[in-house]
């Protein structure tokens, strides 16, 4: 599916596909952080079994208004133990498939708001 952006001032998702992504005119094939600030960060997982507390630890630092969690190819919520670094910054969490994080996370951004989007990148012909 393709996007096209509201405004151009701010870091979009383009588009995405099964293992893949794409940051304005990049093409992105692991899990990364993107941010309505300009943040893009690697974030080192490939599947959701791979994540741990650390990983949401790191989400906090971004000091984010509001983190989208996209999940990968489905809806899974991380054990409520991994969020307490977020709920002590008063960062909300959203939780859905990483398709649907894309888009809320466009929307969110052309906005204005202060949003990060943590993408867990798979592809459907991953094991």
């Amino acid at each position: 599916m393709k996007f096209q952006p509201d405004r151009s001032d701010v870091q979009t998702i383009t588009g995405y596909g099964s293992g893949w992504i794409g940051v304005d005119t990049d093409k992105v094939y692991e899990s990364i952080i993107i941010g309505s600030q300009g943040q893009r960060i690697a974030w080192q997982c490939s599947r959701f079994e791979d994540l741990t507390a650390a990983h949401f630890a790191q989400l906090a630092e971004l000091d984010a208004e509001v983190v989208i969690f996209g999940s990968g190819l489905r809806n899974r919520f991380p054990p409520p133990a991994w969020l307490q670094p977020l709920m002590a910054r008063r960062t909300g969490l959203e939780t859905m498939d990483t398709q649907a994080a894309c888009r809320t996370y466009n929307i969110l951004a052309v906005e204005g708001r202060n949003v990060v989007a943590a993408l867990l990148l798979e592809s459907q012909d991953r094991p």
